[in-house]
């Protein structure tokens, strides 16, 4: 099985995970988020995530299907 790798360019140190799924253009907004978190269908770091407040960090991987986000936060 092939997965997409992209990066997720972050300002702040820290972004929750319905944001960022907001933030990659994979869901349009906090429904669709909610939904697919709490289905199981989103993983952070390997792990099913069910709380869509989960903070994410540098460094952090969020899974979905067949597409995988790399969290990175950017520097000036």
């Amino acid at each position: 099985m092939s997965t997409n790798s992209e990066t997720l360019v972050i300002r702040d140190d820290m972004i929750r995970l319905g944001q960022a799924l907001k933030l990659a253009n994979v869901v349009e907004d906090g429904v669709d988020a909610r939904d697919m978190i709490t289905a199981g269908e989103v993983l952070v770091n390997g792990e099913t995530e069910t709380r869509r407040g989960r903070q994410l960090f540098a460094d952090d991987v969020i899974t979905l299907d067949k597409l995988e986000l790399d969290v990175v936060i950017e520097t000036e």
